[in-house]
Parts: structure tokens; sequence; C-alpha cells
């Protein structure tokens, strides 16, 4: 029979957290979670629920309370109208969710034992998650966010009265050239034309790049650079970031943790913050020093897959956001959902329509970039 116990603190989490943790991902690691309590990330209070078969621990997920904007994708006049009521009610659509999976990263909500079924777990998770709505007096439930792996865990929230609602999609590059000259002779000529342009006009402005371990020293101004972008943010901008948190992440993942930063000249102009995750490349976030229309974000994204290629890792993960300079670099569009619900029994059956009225997640197409001849090319069609 499977039993569950909440933990507030991942201090006081049993360390088997790790041992389910499948891949061994950073991001839902035990050490991930310590960093987003430290350097309290947004309004975030974290809750732990493990749930054991017998002594044994085997499933676990992580959730939290989070002011979030219930129309995050809207768009068109609905954004507009938003945007004006918010000049003089700054909360106005802005509620305490609480959320199930990671508030930075996509990574699957739920840890499991290897061979152990998911519904029982589920099932004692999804009892938990309710309660604690009830707690802590929240409205609405996600549980975030599902890739194609995760289907069959998503039909065990649909029975439980979830509604299954699309979020955005994240992007994917997998790596399989030994060099950038490689990459770029696997790109079609209308995209690999479209690449050197770029590069050359970076070139003819002096940009250049240098890669980064220890940046805990920089911390206060790579939060400024990021602050800059995220206050000008039209599609999607949640996280609150802290100075803190990148010296968090560079204190406690090591090499692991990465920054690019960008110069013209000698002028340090930006960065993009990276954490080799197992063998994937997770471009984290992208900051700069003054919001500007040029091609500093194109040269960003291809000096990520500069590195990715350096490294031998096998993926990079774009994440949200910026989909038109990531397909033009080959990077591949990976449909993700939500499960949402309310504990209040009146409302549950509301929110899916609600989510579905307010936001509108962009529909997005992938691009053919690389030539059929290529190996990147056969793994998509695979």
């Amino acid at each position: 029979m499977i039993t569950t116990r909440v933990f507030d603190s991942i201090a006081d989490v049993p360390p088997q957290w790790d041992d389910i943790n499948p891949a061994q991902s950073l991001m839902q690691s035990r050490q991930f979670w310590r960093l987003v309590e430290e350097v309290e990330l947004n309004d975030v209070r974290c809750h732990y629920l493990v749930a054991y078969d017998d002594a044994q621990l085997v499933g676990a997920a992580a959730c939290y309370v989070i002011t979030t904007d219930i129309a995050i994708f809207a768009s068109g006049k609905l954004k507009s109208w938003l945007q004006r009521i918010r000049r003089w009610w700054p909360g106005f659509l802005k509620l305490n969710m609480l959320e199930c999976g990671t508030p930075i990263t996509i990574n699957p909500p739920l840890l499991l034992r290897e061979g152990q079924n998911p519904e029982p777990v589920i099932t004692a998770i999804h009892n938990e998650l309710k309660s604690l709505a009830r707690e802590e007096h929240t409205l609405v439930t996600v549980v975030r966010d599902f890739e194609a792996a995760e289907d069959q865990q998503l039909k065990v929230w649909d029975k439980f009265g979830y509604k299954l609602v699309d979020n955005l999609p994240n992007t994917y590059l997998g790596i399989c050239w030994q060099s950038t000259a490689d990459y770029q002779a696997a790109m079609k000529s209308y995209y690999r034309s479209k690449l050197r342009r770029m590069l050359k006009k970076n070139a003819n402005r002096q940009t250049h790049h240098r890669l980064v371990d220890d940046f805990a020293e920089l911390s206060e101004a790579l939060c400024r650079q990021w602050s800059a972008v995220s206050r000008n943010a039209t599609e999607y901008d949640r996280e609150e970031l802290t100075p803190g948190f990148y010296r968090g992440l560079s204190e406690r993942f090591g090499e692991s943790s990465k920054v690019l930063l960008f110069y013209r000249g000698e002028e340090w102009v930006g960065h993009a913050l990276l954490l080799i995750d197992g063998s994937c490349l997770r471009w984290l976030y992208f900051g700069r020093k003054r919001p500007s229309n040029d091609d500093l974000y194109i040269y960003a994204a291809y000096s990520v897959i500069e590195t990715a290629i350096h490294f031998g890792l096998k993926t990079v993960e774009f994440g949200l956001t910026n989909y038109a300079i990531k397909k033009d670099l080959g990077a591949q569009l990976v449909s993700t959902r939500l499960a949402i619900s309310s504990p209040w029994i009146l409302l549950n059956p509301l929110t899916g329509l609600i989510y579905r009225l307010l936001n509108q997640p962009p529909r997005l197409h992938g691009k053919s970039v690389f030539k059929r001849s290529s190996p990147q090319q056969r793994s998509n069609n695979d």
C-alpha cells in the first residue's frame, strides 16, 4: 500500500529522493531545491511529497505555492486590455497557485523508482495536493510540464478530474556534429547563408564571447542584465531572479554551471546562463546590458550550440520563447501540456475552459533546416 509524507524543507527529505531521479537530472535533485529555497525565487513556498511502498521510497514530487498570471499566454486584444487594467490594478488575474513541477525548466513533475507503476503513486500524490491546496487557500492546482514520454501519466491525472491543456512548446536540438563547420555544412543553403550573414555582422561589430565556470562574483551584474531583458519580455515572463540565484548556481553546481559572456569590442554586453545536465546543455536565461533589436541573441544561440559541440553533449534544450531564431538554427519543437484542477468542486469543471479563454499558446510549426542526408535530419524523422 502506498503511503505519503509531506516535508516543508528539502533538508528534511530523505537522500533516497536522488536515488529515484531516473536521469539524475540536476534540475530535479535535492541540491536544486536547496537553491530554490535559499534564494527565495519569486514568492515560492515549497513542499515535498514522498511516496512509500512499505518502507521503500517509490515516488516523489516537489510542489510550491507561487503567484502566477493566469492569463500568462494572452495575446492580441485580450493582452492589450490586460495591460491597460494592470496600470492601475497590477495584481489583476494574478493568483496564488499550487504548482507541481519545477519553477524554472521543463521537467517531468513526478520522480518514480524504476519499474514502479505510476498510477498508485499519482493517486497518493493527488490526494496530498488536494489537501495542500485547501491548507494554502489556493484556487488552482497545476501539474506541469508533460512531454510525450509522460502521456500515460497524463491519463491518470485526467481520471482525477484534471483538465489537460496546452502549454508553450519546448525546443531542442540534437547534437551529432564534431565541429561547428560540420554543423553549418549539414544545413540547407538558405539557412546556412542566413547564419553566415549574421555571423559576419557580429564580426564587423567585434562581437566575441568567453566561457566562464565560476561566475559567483559577477552575480549582481548578471542579474541586472537578466532584468533588462525580462522587463521587455513579450512572450513569457514569470521568474523573478536574484543575484543569489546566479551566485548559488555557480557555487552549488560548479563546472556544470557556466555563463557565456558576450562582448562588443571591449564592452561586456550580455550573457547566456547554461547548465550541463547529464548529456543535455540547458540554456536557462539570457541577459544583456541594454535591450536592442540587433543580432546579439542569434549570436548567443549559435554560441550555445558551439558550446554543446565542444563538450560532446547530445542535446541542447533552448527552452521557451524566441522560437523563430531557434527554429532557423535547427531546433525542433516539442509540445508540452499541463494538468489543471481546483480543490473547489464548483470551480473545477471550469478551470480548463477559463484557462483556454485567457490563454492562446501560439500554433507553431518546425522547419526543415538540415539536408536530408545529415544525421540530424534522419534522427528527427525517425
